[in-house]
């Protein structure tokens, strides 16, 4: 008895289904995805010039553990209609007051933001913080 070797085919892969889906697959995340540009915030960097102007503000100095001053006088309650108060007096007689927060570097973030809500209620719409340089 002779045994016949069986005349298979070479084994190879097809491509054209493989391709196919493929490209399925393709149209589908391209038909599902959106494409949305996301913009958290829209800022406007500060110019910087070589001579600053001198700046007439009203300093509102926060330290670390809570105290408030308005131009160097201590505020009683440091409370925010306090601080509101203190400020309007503070404004009396400038047509655009403005309003320069020194805060410690330790200040907690509350206390800066009642700083900012207290110039916003008292009419102070420009506001600049205080820094100092680095080494």
């Amino acid at each position: 008895m002779r045994f016949r070797t069986p005349d298979h085919e070479p084994l190879e892969i097809n491509l054209i289904p493989l391709i196919d889906v493929l490209l399925v697959m393709l149209i589908f995340l391209a038909a599902t995805t959106t494409f949305m540009r996301q913009q958290a915030l829209s800022i406007t960097l500060p110019q910087a010039s070589a001579q600053a102007q001198p700046l007439q503000a009203i300093e509102l100095s926060i330290h670390e553990s809570g105290r408030f001053a308005v131009n160097a006088v201590l505020i009683e309650r440091p409370d925010l209609a306090s601080l509101t108060k203190a400020l309007q007096q503070a404004s009396e007689g400038q047509q655009e007051p403005t309003i320069l927060i020194r805060a410690g570097a330790n200040a907690a973030h509350q206390l800066v933001v009642m700083g900012m809500q207290a110039a916003q209620q008292a009419g102070i719409a420009r506001v600049h913080f205080a820094t100092q340089a680095g080494e």
